[in-house]
């Protein structure tokens, strides 16, 4: 095997098991800490597609930007949040998540149901977008930007969708809870 193939199999193990560990660890920190390998991997994925524009992007924006956007609500959040994960009882589902989970799992079958009535491969705009190919040589700006707008329209307003999930958890994470 190639050590291409080796690396990228690396990437994706460590993307798929530090983004499950981030979801179900309860130590702030670790979490945080695991969310950062979690995009830094990802970025290495987008240079093996050939964008290196958009793992730069990775680094820059969300590596650097959501990351400091998530420690500033580690340092504004309670001491208590913080040690609450540091008491080594792992309890992956309680009766308290059920609903989130729920909520969670509802959202995805509307969203597999969308793109299955859709069928994105057939639209006529998505396949015109078939007709710029990327070589590794060429400025890919104007093609990304095509891309990005007809091809991959879907996974692009998912990932709008995932970063604003990101900022609400952010912003409510940093909220506390005042005590009369």
């Amino acid at each position: 095997m190639e050590i291409e193939r080796l690396i990228f199999y690396f990437l994706v193990v460590m993307v798929l098991s530090c983004a499950l560990l981030v979801v179900t660890m309860q130590n702030m920190v670790r979490a945080i800490f695991l969310f950062f390998v979690t995009l830094f991997c990802m970025s290495g994925l987008f240079v093996f597609a050939l964008a290196d524009f958009v793992a730069v992007t990775q680094l820059v924006v969300y590596v650097g930007g959501m990351l400091v956007l998530v420690v500033f609500a580690v340092l504004l959040s309670d001491k208590k949040l913080l040690d609450s994960g540091m008491n080594g009882k792992v309890k992956l589902i309680g009766l308290s998540v059920i609903p989130g989970i729920f909520i969670s799992l509802l959202f995805f079958a509307i969203l597999v149901v969308t793109i299955y009535q859709v069928a994105p491969q057939d639209l006529a705009w998505v396949n015109r977008g078939e007709t710029y190919r990327l070589s590794p040589a060429e400025n890919n700006l104007h093609h990304i930007g095509i891309h990005i707008m007809t091809r991959y329209l879907i996974p692009f307003e998912v990932v709008s969708v995932l970063l604003m999930c990101a900022l609400i958890g952010a912003a409510h994470m940093a909220r506390k809870e005042r005590s009369i």
